[in-house]
C-alpha cells in the first residue's frame, strides 16, 4: 500500500558532515525524497548533501533544533508528503528500519511511530548512551507518562514518523525553537488522541555523532518538566 503514498525523509542537520553520507546510504529505496535542512553548519554538510542529490535548504544562521524541524515539516508538506519520517543525520538511528515505520502507518495501525532506544538499561549503556542521559531519559519519560496516561518507552527519540494528517492538524508552528520542541509536539499529539506506536531501534553513540552536552541536556529536562506541568494543569493550550 505504501507504494501509493509519497514518503519523504527529513534530516534536521547541524555539522553532520562526518555521518551524513552513511545515514543517507542506509535509507531504503521506498523513500521518494530526502529533504535536508541545514541549521547554519560550519562544516561541509550542505556540500555533501548537494553531492548526494538531496533537496537542500539552508538557514543562514543557527536558529535552533526546533526551528530546524519546523522548516523540515513545512517543506515536506509543501512537497506533497503523505508520510514524513524525521531522523537525525548523525547515524545514531538505523535508517533501514524506516520501511517498518511506513508500513505501520500505511496499514492504518498508527498515526505516529517512534523509534525507541530503551529496550534495557544494559543495552542502552552498552550502545554508548552516557549514563546521565539514560538516567534523565528514564525519569522524564516516566514523568511524562504519568502526566499523560500513556505508556511510551521513550519520549525523547530522534527517529519519528508522522502521517500527513497529524502534521496538518497539530500546531507545531507555535512550539519552541529549542530542543523541547520534541516533547511539545508529542504532548500535542497526545492531546489530539492520535495513535502512537513504537519500534525498538539499536543504540549507537560514538564520537562523530552529535549529542547535546550536560548543560543543554539539563536545560532541556527542565523545560520538559515545566511544559509537562503546564499540560497537566491545562495552563498551556497545547494545540494552539
Amino acid at each position: 500500500m505504501y507504494q501509493t503514498k509519497k514518503v519523504i525523509v527529513i534530516l534536521p542537520a547541524y555539522n553532520a558532515s562526518q555521518t551524513l553520507e552513511k545515514t543517507v546510504s542506509d535509507i531504503p529505496s521506498l523513500v521518494d525524497e530526502i529533504i535536508l535542512v541545514d541549521d547554519g553548519s560550519g562544516d561541509e554538510t550542505v556540500n555533501i548533501a548537494q553531492r548526494l542529490g538531496l533537496s537542500v535548504y539552508k538557514h543562514e544562521k543557527n536558529l535552533g533544533y526546533g526551528a530546524n524541524q519546523k522548516t523540515c515539516y513545512r517543506l515536506a508538506l509543501n512537497h506533497g508528503a503523505d508520510i514524513i519520517i524525521m531522523i537525525h543525520p548523525d547515524y545514531q538511528y538505523d535508517p533501514k528500519l524506516i520501511k517498518y515505520f511506513v508500513e505501520f502507518i500505511c496499514d492504518g495501525y498508527f498515526d505516529v511511530m517512534l523509534g525507541t532506544r530503551i529496550r534495557s538499561r544494559q543495552e542502552a549503556l552498552a550502545g554508548g548512551m552516557p549514563a546521565y542521559k539514560y538516567f534523565f531519559n528514564r525519569l522524564l519519560t516516566i514523568f511524562q507518562n504519568l502526566v499523560t496516561g500513556r505508556n511510551l518507552s521513550e519520549w525523547h527519540t530522534g527517529m519519528r514518523a508522522y502521517s500527513r494528517t497529524v502534521l496538518e492538524t497539530v500546531k507545531w508552528q507555535n512550539n519552541s525553537n529549542d530542543f523541547v520542541f520534541d516533547s511539545q509536539i508529542l504532548f500535542q499529539i497526545v492531546a489530539q488522541k492520535y495513535r502512537i506506536g513504537e519500534i525498538p531501534v539499536p543504540v549507537r553513540y560514538f564520537k562523530e555523532a552529535s549529542s547535546i552536552n550536560f548543560r543543554r541536556s539539563l536545560k532541556y529536562g527542565l523545560q520538559t518538566v515545566v511544559y509537562s506541568i503546564s499540560y497537566l494543569f491545562k495552563k498551556t493550550k497545547v494545540n494552539e
